[in-house]
C-alpha cells in the first residue's frame, strides 16, 4: 500500500505504479498531461513536497507520503490570477503544455515575486511549448507576480470585442486550469483498448501473420488484421494507405501496421502484441528519391514512384538567363522534420445508435475523419459521428489519419469504446513529416540588381503515401520565386514515394524549403551587384497591382514594402544580420473547393457559433466570437462557441493553408451580418430557436491556367524578417515584420509569430529528423526543440498596406504558416555575414547550435 497526499486529500493505491497513472487513472485529475512520458516535455509537471517534478517519471514507492500539488490543488486567489493572467497576455493557444507551465510558474513564485525574465526562463526551462515560443508565457507568469506581490485586484470581464485589440482567448481559463478536456482524458465505462503491430522492416513481403497464441492471453479481446477491413485503403487526397498490409502485401515503411490488437487494458497490450508471430521476407527499401527515380528501381506503389509532377512556367526564361548580367545556380536540401505537437495522437471510439459510430478525436478536421472512416467501412458518413475535443498542438500533422480509423474500426467489430493512443515515440516513428527536398535554383538580375528570371528544379521526398505530397509540392512551386516582382519563371517539381517515414502537411506547406533556396541565391546575387541583401530586396519587392512570379497580380492590400521597411534599421545597425522575406497563401487555392460556412443558432438566449473548422491552437473560437462582435455588437458573454462536430457544425474545411481566418472568418461574418439584420427589431429573446446561415466560397484558378493572371489563391500574407547574431554565432535578436492585414486578436496573431519563428529558429538550427536505411532514429530528446532559455528577444511588428483591405474577414489575412518561413534563410544569411561559410543545407552546421 503507498500513501501520499494530492492537492490536500489523503489518497492510496494497493500498486506501485509512475505517480502520473495514479493521478490520471486512479484520481482522473487530468490537468497532468502525459506528453512524452520520459521526462522531457513537461506537461506533466506537478509539485512534490513544494519542488517542480514530472510525474512521469516516479513511482509511488519513491514518493512516500509526499505533498502533492496539481493545478487543480491551487488556492482559489492563484487560480484567478494564473488564469488571467496567462489569458490577458495571449500566452494560451494548444493549452497542452500550460497547466505544467503553470505549476513551475509557482514553483518558482511561491520563493519569489520580483523575478528577472531570466529566472522565469530558467523557471520554465524544462517545460517545453511548442506553440507559444515562450516570450507571453514569460510576460504572463511576470504579470502574475505583480499582482500576488502588490495584491492587487483583478479587471471586471471584458465587454467588448473589437477585432485588433487585446481580447482575451475564450478557452484560456479553461486551459490554464485543465478543465478543458482532450481526448486522452476522455475515460468512458467499459471502454477497452487497442494498438496496432507495427512492420519490423520498412519493407519486407508479409508472408504469414499467425496471431493464434495472441488470442489465447486472458486480457486479449479481439484481433483484427487485413481481411477484416470493408475497405483496406484510405487517404487525405490519394486513396493508397494501407489501414493493415494484408499477407502476402509488402509493407512501405516501418509505421505499417499489420494487426490491431484490443485488449481489457493498456497495459496487456505489448504483452499481446509480442505473442504475434510474423514471418517475412526482408526486401531491400527504396531510401532516397534518387533512387526511387531510377529506371531499375522497384515500384512502392504500382502506379510508379512519382507520387505527382507539377510544371509551373512563364515567360522565355531560357533567354532572360542568356541576356541577364548575374546568373547563380545553387543546389539546395532540407531534410525531414517532425512536428513534435506536445499531445500525441488519441482517439476514442464507440458505438451509437443501432449501427452508427462515434468518434471523440483531436485532428485537423472531423469531416476528413468522417469521411475516411466511412470509406474504410464502406458505410454512409452519416453514420460516422465525429466529435473533436480541444487539439494539442497540430501543425499540419494531425491532417492524417494516425490512430482514429482503428479506433473506429475495432468499435465497430467490439461494440464496445475503444481508445488508441500513440506513446511519443510512436507518434515520431509512425505520423507524417515535413517533406525532405533538394532543390537546384538558379536566379538572375541585370547590373541593377533587378532580377529578370528564375529557374528552379524541386525533388520532395513523400516518403511511404502520398499524404498532402501533392498539394505541398504545388505551394512549393507557387511559392518558390517569392514575393517579388519578375516574369520569368519556369518550376519543375516532382514528390517521389520511397520507404521513408510519410512526408505530409507542415506548417510552411512547402514554402519553407524553397524560400529557404530562392533567398540565399538572392544574397549572392546581392553581392554580384555591390548592393546590400536589404537593398536588392527592397529593387525587387512586390508592390500593389505588380505581377508575382506566379502570375498573379499583388492586389492593394500587399503590404511587402511596409514589412521591409520595418526592418531596414535593425538590418543596416548590424554586422551580424541576416535577412529574408516569404510569403504564403491563405486559402487552398490553385481550382480547388474552398468552402467555410457557419451557423448562428440562438438557443435559451445565447448565440451558439457552429463551424467545424479545428483550433489546434491559433485561436478559432476566439476569431468567431470577435466577428459576430464586430459585426453586431452581441455582448461577448452571450456567445458560445462550440466543439466541431459533424451533427452540429457544417464543415468549413480542413484546418490547413492558413485558411480559416479568411474562409470561416467570411462566413462567419455573414451569418452575423443576416442576425444583425434580424436583430433591428427584435431582440434575442424574440430570435428564440432561428438559426443563420453563412457560406463564404473562394474562387481560384487551377495550376496551369492559361489565364494571363491566374488567381492562384485569394490573398497573400508577407513578411520580413531579421535574425541578429553576436560574434560568437549566439542568438541575439529576432525583429519580424508581417502584413497579416487587419489583425483580429493582436496577442494571439504576435504569439502565432512568436512561435513560428522559434518552430523556424529550431528547424534552422538545431532539429533534424534522421532516418537511416528507412528507419527513424530519433527520440524526444534527440529532436533538440528550443527551450525558453535559449530563445531570444523577439520583436514582432505589424504592418498594413495603405490600399483598399482585403474584402474578406473585415481585411483579415492567414499567419499560422507564413510566420516561420523566412526564419531559416534569415539564420544562414545571418552566419553568412559572420562567418563567409554559404550553407545550403538544414541544419546550419558548424554554428553556435550544431557542429
Amino acid at each position: 500500500m503507498f500513501s501520499l497526499r494530492v492537492n490536500g486529500n489523503n489518497e492510496t493505491c494497493k500498486y506501485d505504479k509512475k505517480l502520473i497513472d495514479f493521478l490520471r487513472d486512479d484520481l482522473h485529475i487530468t490537468s497532468v498531461k502525459n506528453g512524452c512520458g520520459s521526462g522531457i516535455c513537461g506537461t506533466c509537471t506537478v509539485l512534490v513536497n513544494g519542488k517542480k517534478i514530472k510525474s512521469c517519471v516516479l513511482k509511488l514507492s519513491q514518493l512516500k507520503d509526499a505533498d502533492i500539488v496539481t493545478v487543480e490543488g491551487l488556492t482559489q486567489r492563484e487560480k484567478e490570477i494564473y488564469a488571467y493572467s496567462f489569458a490577458q497576455c495571449g500566452a494560451v493557444q494548444c493549452g497542452f503544455c500550460i497547466p505544467g507551465m503553470v505549476i513551475s510558474a509557482k514553483s518558482l513564485l511561491d520563493k519569489n515575486l520580483t523575478p528577472t525574465v531570466t529566472e522565469i526562463k530558467k523557471a520554465i526551462n524544462g517545460n517545453l511549448c511548442r506553440c507559444t515560443g515562450y516570450i507571453k508565457i514569460e510576460k504572463a507568469i511576470m504579470l502574475a507576480a505583480e499582482f500576488f506581490r502588490e495584491k492587487k485586484q483583478l479587471p471586471a470581464p471584458q465587454k467588448e470585442a473589437f477585432l485588433n485589440t487585446n481580447f482575451q482567448r475564450v478557452d484560456a481559463y479553461q486551459k490554464v486550469l485543465g478543465e478543458g478536456k482532450f481526448t486522452d482524458d476522455v475515460v468512458l465505462p467499459g471502454m477497452i483498448y487497442a494498438k496496432a503491430l507495427r512492420s519490423a522492416y520498412p519493407r519486407a513481403r508479409v508472408n504469414k501473420i499467425d496471431i493464434s497464441k495472441a488470442l489465447r492471453h486472458k486480457k486479449c479481446v479481439r484481433i483484427l488484421t487485413a481481411t477484416d477491413v470493408p475497405n483496406n485503403k484510405i487517404g487525405h487526397i490519394v486513396q493508397d494507405w494501407d489501414v493493415m498490409i494484408p499477407e502476402g502485401g509488402i509493407t512501405r515503411y516501418v509505421g505499417d501496421a499489420l494487426a490491431l490488437v484490443a485488449a481489457e487494458s493498456k497495459e496487456a497490450l505489448d504483452e499481446i502484441i509480442d505473442l504475434i508471430d510474423v514471418d517475412y521476407t526482408v526486401l531491400k527499401p527504396v531510401t532516397s528519391a534518387q533512387d526511387a527515380l531510377k529506371a531499375d528501381a522497384p515500384l512502392i506503389h504500382s502506379t510508379g514512384n512519382v507520387m505527382s509532377r507539377e510544371h509551373l512556367k512563364r515567360g522565355d526564361v531560357s533567354k532572360a538567363l542568356r541576356e541577364s548580367k548575374y546568373v547563380i545556380t545553387k543546389k539546395y536540401h532540407t531534410p525531414f522534420n517532425d512536428h513534435a505537437f506536445m499531445e500525441p495522437e488519441c482517439a476514442i471510439a464507440m458505438p451509437e445508435g443501432d449501427d452508427g459510430l462515434l468518434l471523440y478525436t483531436g485532428g485537423q478536421s472531423v469531416y476528413d475523419e468522417q469521411r475516411e472512416i466511412s470509406n474504410m467501412l464502406r458505410i454512409s458518413p452519416e453514420k460516422v459521428h465525429c466529435h473533436s475535443m480541444l487539439v494539442g498542438g497540430g501543425f499540419g500533422g494531425k491532417e492524417d489519419m494516425s490512430v482514429q480509423h482503428h479506433a473506429a474500426l475495432m468499435a465497430w467489430y467490439t461494440k464496445r469504446p475503444v481508445k488508441i493512443k500513440f506513446s511519443r515515440q510512436e507518434s515520431l516513428d509512425y505520423h507524417t513529416k515535413r517533406h525532405a527536398m533538394d532543390m537546384e535554383f538558379t536566379l538572375a538580375c541585370d547590373e541593377n540588381g533587378i532580377f529578370t528570371a528564375m529557374r528552379a528544379s524541386i525533388i520532395a521526398d513523400t516518403g511511404a503515401y502520398a499524404s498532402l505530397g501533392g498539394p505541398v509540392l504545388q505551394r512549393a512551386c507557387t511559392h518558390a520565386g517569392g514575393p517579388y516582382n519578375y516574369q520569368n519563371l519556369d518550376v519543375l517539381g516532382m514528390s517521389v514515394y520511397t520507404n521513408n517515414v510519410v512526408a505530409g502537411a507542415y506548417r510552411g506547406f512547402g514554402v519553407t524549403q524553397s524560400c529557404f533556396a530562392i533567398e540565399n541565391n538572392i544574397n549572392l546575387l546581392a553581392e554580384k551587384v555591390g548592393l546590400s541583401a536589404w537593398e536588392i530586396r527592397w529593387r525587387n519587392a512586390i508592390k500593389p497591382g505588380q505581377i508575382l512570379p506566379n502570375g498573379q497580380i499583388a492586389d492593394e492590400n500587399c503590404a511587402m514594402r511596409e514589412c521591409l521597411e520595418a526592418v531596414r534599421k535593425i538590418y543596416e545597425d548590424n554586422p551580424y544580420a541576416g535577412i529574408a522575406c516569404a510569403f504564403k497563401n491563405s486559402g487552398t487555392g490553385v481550382g480547388l473547393k474552398d468552402i467555410g460556412r457557419c451557423i448562428l443558432s440562438v438557443e435559451k438566449g445565447v448565440v451558439h457559433i457552429r463551424t467545424s473548422a479545428a483550433c489546434m491552437g491559433q485561436g478559432i473560437a476566439t476569431m468567431c466570437v470577435q466577428m459576430v462582435y464586430q459585426t453586431t455588437g452581441i455582448d461577448p458573454s452571450l456567445l458560445l462557441h462550440e466543439d466541431p462536430d459533424t451533427v452540429r457544425t457544417p464543415n468549413s474545411g480542413t484546418s490547413t493553408a492558413s485558411r480559416q481566418t479568411v474562409v470561416t472568418g467570411e462566413a462567419v461574418r455573414r451569418a452575423a451580418e443576416k442576425l444583425k439584420i434580424a436583430l433591428t427589431d427584435k431582440t434575442l429573446a424574440d430570435l428564440e430557436g432561428k438559426e443563420f446561415y453563412g457560406e463564404f466560397s473562394a474562387k481560384t484558378d487551377p495550376m496551369g491556367s492559361t489565364k494571363p493572371f491566374p488567381v492562384s489563391h485569394i490573398s497573400y500574407s508577407y513578411a520580413a524578417q531579421v535574425v541578429v547574431l553576436d560574434a560568437a554565432g549566439k542568438l541575439q535578436q529576432v525583429e519580424a515584420a508581417y502584413d497579416v492585414g487587419t489583425p483580429v486578436n493582436v496577442p494571439s496573431v504576435e504569439g502565432q509569430i512568436e512561435g513560428g519563428i522559434v518552430m523556424g529558429l529550431g528547424f534552422a538550427l538545431t532539429e533534424d529528423f534522421i532516418v537511416e536505411d528507412g528507419y527513424p532514429k530519433m527520440n524526444m530528446a534527440s529532436l533538440n526543440l528550443m527551450r525558453a532559455t535559449a530563445v531570444p528577444p523577439i520583436d514582432v511588428k505589424l504592418v498594413q498596406a495603405k490600399g483598399k483591405k482585403s474584402p474578406y474577414a473585415y481585411g483579415a489575412k492567414g499567419v499560422g504558416e507564413l510566420c516561420l518561413i523566412p526564419t531559416s534563410p534569415a539564420c544562414s544569411h545571418a552566419y553568412y555575414r559572420l562567418d563567409k561559410k554559404f550553407r545550403t543545407a538544414l541544419p546550419l552546421r558548424q554554428t553556435y547550435y550544431k557542429k
